[in-house]
């Protein structure tokens, strides 16, 4: 296959279409999964049953030439309220996010724990390294309106895509956002280098202009620094 050539992707997803895909819905009819390129999350009612599965996987992956990564490979446990019992794994990342047990309330307010996604932390890290490369505190020759032209549709990608559950995750990572803003208002205009000026300049500035930063629409705040 060559290296490096647009169609690679395509052949890579048609050599695995036949050689996963269409190997687990002939012989596991009733198992359901996901895959994307050659990461896969193979969906088992018991471990005996996810044993079976991947025991056939490691002799059809030598087959085609290929072998599971030993590993990334794992049996995890998707533990919540009624499921509760005890496994070595009880997560695993998939696409950028982290599938693991968290709290969740039922539409009458009562908790229970069930196993949902959120934004991975190696996901957020790499949010995190993007937004400070950026160095927005250093560009105070930008007007305000051309750092959310800038930033916007970015930042507003990232929410669809990350946010789409259990989006509080995000929330730490977004206020950072502010706290970047913070640096680059205070940096701008010397009279904002006080904490209440500050405060009072960022408060009239969401009340005005409420949908300035698409972000702005999950978290306003900040935090302060020196």
């Amino acid at each position: 296959m060559p290296q490096g050539s647009a169609v690679s992707p395509v052949l890579a997803s048609l050599f695995m279409h036949y050689a996963f895909d269409m190997f687990l819905v002939w012989e596991f009819p009733s198992v359901n999964f996901e895959r994307y390129a050659d990461d896969a999350v193979v969906h088992c009612v018991t471990e005996r049953q996810a044993r079976q599965v991947w025991a056939e996987l490691e002799v059809r992956m030598e087959e085609v030439g290929l072998r599971l990564h030993p590993d990334k490979t794992k049996l995890v446990y998707c533990k919540d309220t009624r499921r509760r019992g005890s496994a070595e794994h009880t997560s695993f990342k998939f696409l950028g996010y982290t599938f693991a047990p968290r709290k969740a309330r039922y539409p009458d307010g009562k908790a229970f724990t069930s196993f949902l996604p959120a934004v991975s932390p190696e996901a957020l890290k790499a949010m995190g390294q993007q937004v400070r490369e950026w160095r927005i505190h250093r560009r105070t020759r930008l007007k305000l309106i051309e750092l959310a032209d800038w930033i916007n549709p970015i930042v507003s990608g990232w929410m669809t895509y990350y946010g789409r559950f259990y989006r509080s995750q995000l929330y730490p990572f977004l206020r950072r956002i502010n706290t970047y803003l913070m640096r680059w208002a205070r940096k701008k205009y010397k009279r904002l280098r006080g904490y209440k000026r500050f405060r009072a300049w960022w408060t009239g500035l969401v009340q005005r202009a409420p949908g300035l930063f698409k972000h702005w629409a999950w978290d306003r705040e900040f935090v302060w620094t020196r």
